[in-house]
Formats: C-alpha cells, sequence, structure tokens
C-alpha cells in the first residue's frame, strides 16, 4: 500500500468511483464489456470503496455488464486484505419504479451492493426537465426511497443540481432521509459552477443539518471551472464523507474530480483533512494507464499526478536540482503513486544530467574540460532537435561506450540520481 501519513483514528472517506458511468459519458470514451470488468477489478484492488458499474437503464448490453461486474468483482477480496470487507457494486436510477427494480436486479448478486436514486433539484431543472413544482419533487423523492429501502438495506440519494438549488429546498430533502433512513446524500455541483468557499459552505449546511445522525453527506462536483478538485477538498473539510470520482477526471464536458488528485491531496496534507482513505496509492499510475488503453482516451502530458510529464524534467535547473534534492522540486514523490522521475535532454537541460546520461551509457568520467567541450556541442544540437537521444550523445562523443548493451543494464547509476531515471524522450 502506498505510505500514508494517516491513522484509524480519523473518520473514514468513503471513495466512490464513478469512472465506469459518469466517466464513460465523456465523448469518445468507450469501454467494451470486457474492458469494463477489467477496469472494475482494477478498481478493487486499488482499494475503491463504492464502484458504480454504469447506468442499468441505458441499454440491455450495460444491465448484463453490471450484473457480470456484480457476480465477479462483487465477492473480490485481492488487494483489499487491509480493508476487510469487498468493494460495494453501486448503479444509478431515477425516481422510477421500474428503473429501480431493474437496477436493483443487476446489483444484487454482490455481497456489499448499494442502489442509487436521484432526481434533480434545482428550480431550473424542475420547471424546465420535469415540470413539476418542489412539492411534487418532495412527493417523488420519498416513494423512490421508500422503493428503493424495500429492496436494498443501503440506499444512496443524489439531488442533481443542487449547486444551483435553494439551500433550504435541500434541507427538505435532507429530512425525508433522515426519516428513511437513507446511508448517503450527495450534493452535486452538476455544472461546475461554484467556487470552493460557497461549495464548502453548502456542504456544512447540510451536515450541520444532519449532525448526530448516521447520514453521510457526498460530493459530486465537475471540472467545467478548473475547480472539481477544489470544490470537493472543500466539501470534506466542512464534513462531506463521501466523494465521487473518476479516474484521471475523466466525464462529460470538462470532466469530473479526478480520484487521484484527491486522494494525494490528502496524503501530502494530512492536518488538513480530518479524514483517512484505504486507496493503495502506488496502483494510481498503472490505474491511470489501464483505463486510459482500455477506454481509447489520452491522457494529458500535463495531468497532475497521472500525466506523461508530471515527474518529467528537462530544465537544467530543475534537473540539477532533483540530483542533488528531489524535494527541491517534487513535492509529490513518484513512488507514492506508482511512477518513476524521467529527466529528458533537450535545450534546457544541464550538464549535470548530460554527465548522469553519459555515465548511465557507459562511459568513465570525463575530466571537466572534456565535459565542458560536450556540453558546448550538447547545446548547439539542442538548438535544431527538440530532444537529444542515445545516439546523438554517442555521436556527440565520437565513440562508443565501452560497455554492451546488457551491460548497461548492470551500470550503477551514481548515488545521488538512485532514484531518477534519465531517458530519450
Amino acid at each position: 500500500m502506498g505510505t500514508s501519513h494517516l491513522t484509524n483514528a480519523k473518520p473514514h472517506l468513503y471513495i466512490h468511483d464513478t469512472t465506469l458511468r459518469d466517466g464513460e459519458q465523456a465523448p469518445g470514451v468507450f469501454f467494451r464489456r470486457d474492458a469494463k470488468i477489467a477496469v472494475a477489478k482494477q478498481l478493487s484492488r486499488l482499494g475503491v470503496d463504492i464502484i458504480e458499474a454504469g447506468l442499468v437503464m441505458s441499454s440491455e448490453e450495460t444491465y448484463e455488464c453490471v450484473t457480470q461486474i456484480a457476480k465477479e468483482v462483487g465477492p473480490l477480496m485481492e488487494g483489499r486484505e487491509h480493508i476487510g470487507r469487498p468493494a460495494t457494486i453501486a448503479a444509478f436510477s431515477r425516481m422510477i419504479e421500474a428503473d429501480i427494480q431493474r437496477t436493483f436486479d443487476a446489483i444484487r448478486h454482490a455481497p456489499r451492493h448499494r442502489l442509487m436514486v436521484f432526481t434533480p433539484v434545482s428550480d431550473l431543472h424542475l420547471r424546465e426537465k420535469l415540470r413539476i413544482s418542489r412539492e411534487e419533487c418532495l412527493i417523488r423523492v420519498r416513494r423512490g426511497i421508500i422503493l428503493a429501502k424495500t429492496l436494498c438495506d443501503d440506499v444512496w440519494m443524489g439531488m442533481e443540481d443542487s449547486g444551483r438549488a435553494d439551500p433550504d429546498f435541500l434541507l427538505q430533502i435532507v429530512d425525508i432521509c433522515l426519516d428513511l433512513n437513507v446511508q448517503t446524500l450527495v450534493v452535486a455541483d452538476t455544472v461546475g459552477s461554484h467556487l470552493p468557499n460557497e461549495f464548502g459552505a453548502l456542504v456544512r449546511r447540510l451536515t450541520d443539518h444532519a449532525a448526530g445522525s448516521s447520514l453521510i453527506i457526498g460530493a459530486h462536483c465537475h471540472n467545467d471551472l478548473g475547480l472539481s478538485t477544489a470544490n470537493a477538498l472543500a466539501a470534506i473539510q466542512n464534513g462531506a464523507r463521501h466523494v465521487e470520482v473518476t479516474v484521471a477526471g475523466i466525464g462529460e464536458r470538462a470532466g469530473n474530480t479526478a480520484l487521484e488528485q484527491i486522494v494525494m491531496a490528502i496524503e501530502s496534507h494530512p492536518h488538513a483533512f480530518p479524514v483517512s482513505h484505504s486507496i493503495n496509492t502506488a496502483l494510481l499510475t498503472q490505474t491511470a494507464q489501464m483505463v486510459s488503453r482500455l477506454g481509447g482516451f489520452p491522457i494529458a502530458p500535463n495531468t497532475p499526478l497521472v500525466g506523461g510529464n508530471a515527474f518529467t524534467h528537462e530544465s537544467g535547473i530543475h534537473q540539477d536540482g532533483i540530483l542533488k534534492n528531489r524535494d527541491m522540486y517534487e513535492f509529490v514523490h513518484p513512488e507514492q503513486v506508482g511512477a518513476v522521475c524521467r529527466l529528458v535532454l533537450g535545450k534546457q537541460s544541464g550538464r549535470h544530467a548530460l554527465r548522469l546520461r553519459l555515465l548511465q551509457l557507459g562511459y568513465d568520467e570525463f575530466n571537466t574540460n572534456e565535459l565542458g567541450v560536450l556540453f558546448t556541442k550538447f547545446k548547439r544540437m539542442a538548438e535544431h532537435k527538440v530532444f537529444i537521444e542515445d545516439p546523438d550523445l554517442i555521436a556527440l562523443v565520437g565513440r562508443p561506450p565501452p560497455l554492451t548493451s546488457s551491460d548497461q543494464d548492470q551500470q550503477d547509476v551514481p548515488t545521488e540520481a538512485s532514484s531518477v531515471e534519465t531517458v530519450q524522450a
């Protein structure tokens, strides 16, 4: 498990992953059934508490896939020994009797399953989409939850567009959830319109209203202003104990809250967030790469923590600092998320990184004058080429390194660079 600064004395933050439902709603993202099963198994190994397996009513194929996930992934304990329980398999339903029943039929095969029911709650959505009043919405909510509770002990209630709803109206829904013993009530910033202080204050109002009960308030945020992680973290600081995320933040429009960002913010600032989690952080990069490959979408190089450039350095100042003490330019260490630090050689690189790569290639140490001459040639070449690769360095030196390629794998890396991988682009 990844290094954690947290203790079990802190309340647990439930990580609810919706990659296979909300994440797949991103344009261009598509998971075949076998891919969804593989992703669900990986999320289980990762330590996710709740795996949202899909929107059952969207198609017969999705119904069958969610059923298969419930049967095959629901009981799995591999990688979860420290948690002591399998992941909860969940699925999403409108407040419609047939939808609720059909959704439950798919998830019920999992040892731990959660029935999710939701409704829009903002006046805009009630008026334009459902064409009902607030009073009619409350009646639907009560009826839907009562039906869900007859089928499943663990019921989740979601409030779509609650970020733009009247907070007093939301408190009425909280009261219904308290009355009917709902496990989790989620506040959704559906269009990503909120600022962190606003969203945190809304969550605080709801958590204060539910204080002393077993009702967990959760957060579901979108990234339209680039604030989904900030809003979700503000929710946690204001009492939310359930957060909904996707791997690499994929989702419709600008995406959702990124799982890895939430977890590593908590890991790296243990005194700022009064919660613990069960995520094996060392699997974060592997999981993101898998989801990217199977979903058919690229992860942008500058994506925090799991992007290709997240722990890659070209600047000579940064490379020199990394080689002396990586804490200078790496607040989170790459191995915490299952990545490696990489140095690439380009026109911004310095002689320290050049020297390291020449040693890694098998050359003997060059004296100061020799290295200076090579560095001048290197900088000239870098003016015309984005990345300088190993054949380029060999040409600069004018002779091949004394070691064979197989021997190079055994070459000791200088002590100060023991955790750094210097690579070709």
